[in-house]
């Protein structure tokens, strides 16, 4: 068994992440952390735990945590690369599902976080955590920064076409719409219920944060820049990811079989047969990626479609994922649940 302290367990990806962990056949779930809760057990918290766990949250302390193996960090940016060096120094694998380690350049950090890196030195060795694009990366890693939800979304959607060199990647659009748990769990205005139900819109339209992350895996994935404009918008729904990616065509191809091959064999991707329309309620609770690809009126526009549930495939789940690949286990290890339906 491979202890594990989590670090920020009371957010919707931290209680995602309790979820997942407590039924993991390898995982001996031993810290859990939060200054707010401190004292009061994690099933009083979450009901739905009961039975589950007995852990109660604690202040975050590095001694603590270093009696771990491994570490997850579901905290807002700037948390992570405080505690972070210290743990690896002391052997403990750290996973994070923050942005404190997805960008290479410390200065791009600071430009969107608006947040000086306190642990520079540890960005070139930070593995993306999106391992069906990086999973050799993850495996040798030490400290993995998790993909963010529309980040995972997007270059999954977009990969294969750009490794394949068949669309230009100059032009690239991304039209994605989220869950409104998505903005976290602490109290904001704009996702009040009578605020965020019966409506849509779209924020972040002149830069949000997760283009240059987006952007940066692109660039892999085609061996050179790429342009992409993102726009993303708040749906009133609990969680899950629609993203809509359009892409102009460089040559002709096959492109469901592009997808399938790429695909294949991958346990957490499902490319659907052609014409079929992935939904969100279809990966609700699960860490998969359902994709499907089109070219409208057989033009020169590929039209693909991605949808994850933001909070697991987009966060917690692909936490794990990482884990388990970090760990020598079986990559679906604790993994397996299908989605929920209705």
């Amino acid at each position: 068994m491979i202890s594990v302290g989590i670090v920020g367990g009371t957010g919707y990806t931290g209680a995602e992440l309790l979820r997942l962990l407590v039924r993991h056949p390898q995982v001996d779930l031993r810290v859990l952390t939060s200054r707010q809760e401190a004292g009061k057990r994690a099933d009083s918290l979450f009901p739905q735990l009961r039975g589950k766990t007995d852990l109660t949250f604690s202040v975050p302390a590095v001694e603590s945590l270093a009696a771990c193996r491994a570490v997850f960090f579901a905290t807002p940016h700037g948390t992570a690369m405080q505690m972070a060096p210290e743990l690896l120094r002391r052997g403990v694998k750290v996973f994070d599902l923050s942005a404190d380690f997805r960008l290479r350049d410390a200065a791009q950090f600071g430009k969107w976080y608006r947040h000086e890196h306190a642990a520079p030195e540890l960005l070139a060795e930070a593995a993306y955590g999106l391992p069906e694009l990086n999973r050799e990366s993850v495996r040798k890693a030490r400290l993995v920064a998790c993909a963010g939800c529309y980040p995972t979304s997007v270059q999954l959607g977009f990969a294969p076409l750009l490794e394949a060199g068949l669309v230009d990647p100059s032009s690239l659009i991304a039209d994605c719409k989220s869950g409104v748990s998505g903005a976290g769990r602490e109290l904001k205005l704009g996702s009040l219920f009578c605020e965020a139900a019966d409506s849509m819109k779209a924020y972040g339209v002149a830069g949000h944060r997760h283009l240059p992350e987006i952007e940066q895996g692109l660039a892999v994935a085609a061996g050179r820049p790429v342009r992409l404009t993102f726009v993303p918008h708040l749906v009133p729904m609990n969680r899950g990811i629609h993203a809509t990616l359009y892409a102009k065509l460089a040559k002709d191809a096959d492109l469901h079989a592009v997808f399938a091959r790429r695909y294949a064999g991958e346990p957490f991707v499902d490319v659907l047969p052609p014409g079929e329309h992935p939904e969100t309620r279809s990966v609700r609770g699960a860490n998969h990626c359902r994709l499907s690809v089109f070219r409208p009126g057989g033009g020169d526009t590929v039209v693909v479609l991605s949808a994850i549930d933001n909070l697991v495939k987009g966060a917690a789940g692909q936490a794990v994922q990482c884990f388990n690949l970090a760990f020598g286990l079986e990559e679906a290890a604790g993994l397996d649940a299908p989605a929920l339906w209705p």
